[in-house]
């Protein structure tokens, strides 16, 4: 898989490409891809060591190691529990945002990075609007780089804080992953899969430990080659015949911001997309509900179910700072022949 998201195809009888230099860092976090089922593992599992630790003693972890937030979308769950993951760990941390920094000078991501690095950033987490930013600030920086959502194209600490949140639901008490981990688990991603690194993480994690994915959605939204993004995943329009299929049931927004000339009737989509109580009661009455945000009530999902028994969206919330504080001292410990 390329920065772009698209998978490259190797013509018969032409040598294999060269093993691609990303990630430069043995910190970095760059795409769900980076980390083996191993590591994907130990990292469940020193997230469930740092959750359980004393705080006075994991703040000494990174005790003022320096990060760098660095975040050209605006962001509410994502760069507050990256925050707050760092902080728990004892590291200090600057927030530079694109409307109070010189990136509205016109200012190159390749800049603003060598400029962090030389104010004496040692790991720099990233969230921008264009897909593939984060490898191009790595190469720029040779710092550890986590990519807290890129574009259209992904976003795998929420991939693993999902699955973090499936494994508690599904899986109590399970730490030490494998390839048949969730087997016989059918997880459903519904909305505008298109625009979605969330979907895009999901599909290159979940498959990897025996889930099978399916995503569901209007053309608009989810075009038939999505289903090529990975093994395990597969395409079902109908949404209700997903939710009958489904243990694990993922809700996305419509991201509007990114439609860009597509024709969508919201209220033709909410009637067949739309996850209601009545449809979650008839069709899926013991599926787990999830949900990345920001929720728009009353379009992809019910208030009565966002908030109903069988949401674990606030949960998800929660479990991303226990993984985050896994990734940032993996980010900042690798180097060292630490936990990564």
């Amino acid at each position: 898989m390329n920065p772009a998201g698209t998978i490259a195809r190797r013509p018969r009888g032409t040598p294999p490409a060269p093993v691609s230099p990303f990630p430069y860092h043995p910190g970095s976090l760059l795409s769900a891809l980076d980390l083996s089922v191993e590591e994907v593992g130990r990292l469940l599992r020193r997230a469930t060591e740092l959750e359980r630790e004393d705080p006075l003693v994991r703040d000494r972890i990174l005790i003022k190691r320096r990060i760098a937030l660095l975040f050209y979308e605006s962001s509410t769950r994502t760069r507050t529990s990256f925050e707050l993951a760092s902080k728990a760990l004892g590291a200090d941390t600057a927030l530079i945002s694109s409307l109070s920094s010189s990136i509205e000078k016109g200012e190159s991501l390749k800049d603003t990075g060598l400029t962090l690095r030389a104010l004496g950033a040692e790991a720099i987490i990233l969230r921008h609007n264009a897909s593939g930013a984060p490898w191009l600030l790595e190469e720029a920086t040779r710092l550890p780089v986590v990519n807290a959502g890129d574009g259209m194209h992904e976003h795998p600490t929420q991939a693993l804080l999902d699955l973090r949140t499936i494994l508690g639901h599904l899986r109590p008490g399970v730490d030490a992953v494998g390839p048949e981990t969730l087997a016989g688990v059918t997880v459903s991603i519904t909305g505008d899969i298109l625009h979605s690194r969330v979907a895009r993480s999901n599909m290159l994690l979940l498959p990897r430990l025996g889930a099978r994915v399916l995503l569901c959605g209007p053309k608009e939204l989810l075009p038939e080659l999505a289903a090529n993004a990975a093994s395990g995943v597969e395409i079902e329009r109908d949404f209700e015949n997903a939710l009958r299929q489904s243990q694990v049931v993922m809700m996305l927004r419509i991201q509007a911001e990114r439609l860009a000339g597509l024709q969508l009737d919201l209220d033709e989509y909410k009637a067949n997309y739309q996850l209601t109580g009545q449809r979650l009661a008839a069709h899926a009455p013991q599926a787990l509900v999830l949900h990345p945000g920001p929720i728009i009530r009353g379009l992809e999902i019910t208030a009565g179910v966002a908030d109903g028994p069988q949401s674990a969206i606030l949960r998800q919330v929660t479990n991303g700072v226990a993984i985050r504080m896994a990734v940032m001292e993996r980010a900042l410990t690798a180097a060292q022949g630490g936990r990564a």
